[in-house]
Order: C-alpha cells, then structure tokens, then sequence
C-alpha cells in the first residue's frame, strides 16, 4: 500500500501564501486517493489542519519548526517509522537526507530577483538551501510555468525534473451575493466606487508606482478611491509616504489586514482590482479577483500573465503612466468593465485544486512506481 508523507508544517500564519497552498493541497488529494494508497499529513501541533473526513489519510502533530536544525534527523527518523513510500516538501527548509524519494514545491526566486531587499546573508542561505534542497528531490513542482523557466534558469537542475503545476483560487471565491457585499461595505466603511489592491506593502509589490499611478489618474475619476488591504510592514514607509507628498492621501483607504473570510465579498464589492506587483510566482489575488467577477488590471510580468490569460489589461509595472493607462481605461470603459466581469469567473475556473491535487498526485504514482521496479532507488 504506497504511503505517501506531505509536510504541511508551513500551514500557519508565519506562511499565508505557502500555507494556503499546502492546506488546499492537502484537501483535494483525499478524495483522489485510492483505496490502497495513504496520506499522512504532518502539521504543526498550534495550527492542526481541519480535513474532509474519511479514511486513507491522517493528520500528524510534528512539533518541530521548518527553521529548527534537529528536522534534519528528526523528519527522516520519522519516515523510516512510518515506512513512507515518498515525501512531498512544500518548503525549501527541510530535511536534505530525508531517506525516502522526494518532491518539493517551488515558488519564486524573490531573494535573487530583488537583491537589495534582503541581506547578503539571507541571500546566501536562500542559495545554499535551496540548491541542497533540489538535489534532494526526485521531481520539484514550480507553481507556474514561470516559476519553472525562473529555477532552471537560476539553478542547475534538469528540465525533464522541474515540473509547473499551477494553483487555483479557494472554492468560496466566488461573487457574493449584495446583502453580503452590503454588510462589508458598512463593517468598513468602504467607499461607494473603489479600485482594490490585495497583498503586502513589500517593495517588490510595487505600491509607491501604483500610488503615483494614481495620483496621476484620481482628478478624471472623483467619484473612486484606491483601497489598499493586506499586511503592512512597517519598514517599508514608502507607499504612504509618497501618497502625502502628492497630497492624495484623502482619496486612499488603507484598510490593513483583513479576516480572509472577507476577502470574497471585498473583491466583489471592488468595481476594479489592480496588481503592479514586479514579481509573484503565482499571483493567489488575480485569480482570486477574476473568481469573484473582478474587473482586472495586473503586470505583465513574471506568472500573471499565465493567470489573467486575455480577461484582464495588462501593463508595464515598470511605467508608471502605463499602469495610469491601464486604471483610465477600465474606469472610463463600463461596457468593457462589465465584459471583464462577465468572463473572469470562467478564466480561473481553467484553474482548480482538483486538478493540481490530480497532478501532483499523478507524480507521487509515478514515483513510487519507479521505486518499485527498481527505476528510481528509495
């Protein structure tokens, strides 16, 4: 009976986007397993994962940190007990011997595109890790083809071993009904018309362009607010800084993080989403947007062309006046706006956890396959 392990111990709110990944994975592979195959989940004993019940699948408490340096003979220890067939890590911090064929999800190559945001000696952990990290898995799973073309560019890992298989948005994104959207305009008190941005204040996210895009755009549209919501980092000052300098700081709402459970009715409530983000891996708020019939403006860069397919306008995120260009046009095109919505649902139902939990486990088949007539040596 093939027993694969997934190691869901960055399932907590230290990792928001690689725990929504591992969570979502997690609970699209049950109902996938046959009846001789078994999952173990491990997870972290604070932040225990609320699965579908059902047999072939368990969820165990692992209380030892992805940073910690004992994993490094605790997990593999652990392995032999449970007599696991394959390991699928969705970190890059993990065990480099773990004993048994592994996989490992890739998600972006942040530390080396943006340099001058992280130090020279995160950097060169990020470098070191991950190439130990690669060595260490049979296959890698880049969550875009993107993602893909970014590690066998920067890394030395074969191609016939790096494999995209994309995400999905969560299945509650979807467009929410007016007596929702209603109670979350008035728990925030949110304009009436409003451009949205989701995500962090990170400087590779771009914020301080978007707010001079906006600048530039906000005297032909007085009737909108730019609403930014997402965790905000206090040493990155600079977005607020440079909405004071333009003196539009009164036509920004800057909400902060907010319950994921109210991210749906948020988006909905959005006449338009922008996302000038320089670089992502997948890009979770586009397809999150385009799920709940968002209007979308996003970069043309890196993933999220992948995602926004041709139902979004896309522009240079480098060019301030290009995403000024992108805001003009879908707030002064209604008939285009009501296209974008009309077809957005569609565009990121071409992604699902169902298909990525199919995917990734075509990969846990073909591997323990391998094992087993001796291709592959555990």
């Amino acid at each position: 009976m093939p027993h694969y392990v997934l190691d869901a111990r960055t399932a907590t709110p230290h990792f928001p986007g690689i725990g929504r990944y591992v969570t979502n994975l997690a609970r699209a592979l049950l109902p996938q397993l046959v009846t001789e195959e078994h999952l173990t989940i491990l997870c972290d004993p604070a932040h225990p994962l609320e699965l579908p019940a059902g047999e072939g699948a368990q969820c165990l408490p692992v209380a030892v940190s992805p940073f910690a340096l004992k994993q490094q003979w605790v997990i593999p220890r652990l392995l032999r007990q449970l007599q696991a067939d394959l390991y699928h890590s969705a970190y890059y911090l993990m065990p480099y011997a773990p004993g048994v064929p592994t996989l490992l999800t890739l998600y972006d190559l942040i530390p080396i595109y943006f340099p001058e945001h992280s130090t020279l000696r995160a950097r060169r952990l990020f470098r070191l890790t991950t190439t130990l990290a690669l060595r260490a898995a049979r296959y890698a799973l880049a969550i875009s083809e993107a993602t893909r073309r970014d590690f066998l560019e920067r890394f030395a890992a074969s191609s016939e071993r790096v494999m995209a298989i994309p995400l999905a948005a969560d299945p509650r994104f979807v467009p929410q009904p007016p007596d929702v959207v209603a109670a979350l305009r008035a728990r925030y008190r949110l304009p009436e018309k409003f451009v949205l941005y989701v995500g962090s204040n990170k400087p590779h996210k771009n914020l301080t362009r978007l707010v001079e895009a906006w600048a530039a755009v906000q005297a032909e549209a007085p009737d909108y607010t730019l609403v930014i919501a997402g965790a905000w980092l206090p040493q990155h000052p600079e977005p607020q800084e440079r909405a004071g300098a333009l003196q539009i700081a009164n036509r920004i709402r800057w909400l902060g993080p907010l319950p994921d459970s109210d991210l749906p009715a948020l988006y909905t409530a959005a006449d338009v989403f922008v996302f000038p983000s320089l670089y992502e891996g997948f890009g979770l708020p586009v397809i999150e947007a385009l799920a709940c019939g968002t209007p979308v403006a996003c970069a043309n860069t890196s993933s999220l062309p992948e995602v926004a397919g041709n139902v979004a306008v896309l522009f240079d995120p480098l060019q301030v006046e290009s995403i000024a260009a992108a805001l003009r046009q879908l707030l002064h095109d209604e008939p285009l706006r009501a296209e974008l919505r009309r077809r957005g649902p569609a565009q990121a139902a071409r992604f699902s956890w169902v298909r990525t939990a199919q995917e990734t486990l075509a990969v846990y088949r073909r591997v323990v396959a391998f094992r087993n007539e001796g291709i592959i040596e555990g």
